[in-house]
């Protein structure tokens, strides 16, 4: 009697398939409502920052203008070895799609796009381009191009757009290394007079690691005095490291120019006391680049520091000292290694930044201090040039993403302490 009483109490197995559905199903409804809350955010993330990114890239290899503009043309070019001049039907191609592209207003990004290739060939385009139609139409439409213009006599200018014809290309990638293909096809230097990117970017990553290496060596003893400071004291150095947050960009940098220029502060006080007889160059060079990018980077550099200093225990520098080891020792040995984290996400953050700062070398740098960045807002605003401006700053998001799965390698990304 007793036992058939234990059997009915005990859940049968119809009872136990239908609470574990009961608790999938509760499950399952949970984390919908978690992906629901996080969505919006989702959704955010895609919009302002995949879908810019994507284009981005897809703008340093985009080359619609010839493919577009020039189909019939490209499509004649097909059998085309690319060495001699072309055949007839490629000359009679191309007067009509010269002629189709003026009628629509677009022979303008056409003479834009092949003119980046050959200096002039805006020009020889718009001066067809007002010939046409031949009336009477010729014979021989090659022999009416070159007795038009004899460029159009020239293999080379063929060859530009043959080159052009696929919608897209690797050639603001290679420029952007002071690389180009030949007449061959194959991938050369530029002469030594038109190669800059290369000098530019060396320039930016050394500016950058002389930023980072200034950033650490004054922020470790700062962020290990705010570590071991009573919480008052910490409060207000706190505040005074987060000052450079709350002030604009601009008036730092005009803040930097008042006390650095000739008649500046600084020189003003060296004069005064006798140090110097004539004003030093402060500002304008790469010495005002470097001062005042720390003084902006700074703060970067403390916070991760201060995180992870904050946290590891002063007992354990004690113990080491108890047991005869000595303080610098005992600091090289315990306590350094602990603040590896916070070193590697400082250095990690103020470098990155830094790589891709514009307005403090633009206004504090001479020509010869201009970062990559510089020449990316060259090309966005003045030259309208999207394809170098993408190619320039997708070589840095590349520069930026090895920086970041180095650091993985050697720290662990789990490691990483920004505040």
């Amino acid at each position: 009697m007793l036992s058939t009483t234990i059997t009915d109490t005990l859940p049968q197995p119809a009872d136990t398939e239908s609470l574990k559905a009961k608790l999938h199903r509760a499950e399952r409804i949970n984390r919908l409502k978690s992906l629901g809350l996080i969505l919006p955010l989702i959704i955010f993330l895609i919009v302002v920052f995949l879908v810019p990114l994507v284009v981005m890239l897809k703008k340093s290899v985009d080359n619609p203008e010839v493919s577009a503009l020039l189909p019939t043309t490209v499509t004649a070019m097909a059998q085309w070895d690319g060495k001699n001049l072309p055949p007839e039907e490629v000359y009679k191609a191309l007067a009509a799609d010269i002629e189709a592209a003026n009628n629509n207003d677009s022979l303008g990004n056409l003479g834009k796009r092949l003119n980046s290739e050959i200096s002039g060939y805006r020009s020889l385009l718009n001066n067809t381009a007002d010939a046409l139609p031949f009336d009477p139409t010729p014979a021989s439409y090659q022999q009416a191009f070159t007795e038009l213009d004899a460029r159009w006599g020239d293999a080379k200018y063929w060859q530009a757009i043959y080159r052009n014809s696929s919608p897209y290309t690797a050639n603001y990638l290679l420029s952007s290394l002071d690389l180009k293909k030949d007449e061959a096809g194959n991938i050369v230097k530029v002469s030594d007079d038109q190669a800059i990117y290369q000098n530019v970017f060396a320039r930016t990553f050394w500016m950058s690691l002389v930023i980072t290496a200034v950033c650490l060596l004054l922020a470790y003893p700062l962020a290990y005095l705010l570590a071991t400071l009573p919480e008052r004291a910490a409060n207000l150095l706190m505040i005074c490291v987060l000052l450079p947050f709350w002030t604009s960009v601009l008036v730092r940098v005009a803040a930097w120019i008042v006390l650095l220029q000739n008649n500046g502060l600084v020189n003003s006080f060296l004069e005064h006391i006798g140090l110097i007889d004539s004003p030093l160059q402060l500002v304008f060079n790469r010495f005002g680049v470097y001062v005042a990018m720390v003084h902006i980077m700074l703060p970067f550099m403390i916070l991760p520091l201060y995180s992870v200093m904050k946290n590891i225990p002063a007992s354990y520098q004690r113990a080491a000292i108890s047991l005869g080891c000595p303080p610098m020792i005992s600091f090289w040995l315990v306590y350094l290694p602990q603040t590896y984290a916070g070193i590697g996400a400082g250095c990690l953050l103020v470098f990155i930044l830094s790589i891709g700062y514009y307005i403090t070398p633009a206004l504090l740098g001479s020509p010869n201090d201009q970062m990559v960045s510089y020449f990316v807002a060259f090309y966005t605003n003045g030259t309208i040039n999207w394809g170098m401006a993408t190619s320039l700053g997708g070589l840095l998001l590349l520069a930026t993403l090895v920086l970041y799965v180095v650091y993985s390698w050697l720290v662990g990304a789990n490691r990483l302490r920004l505040g």
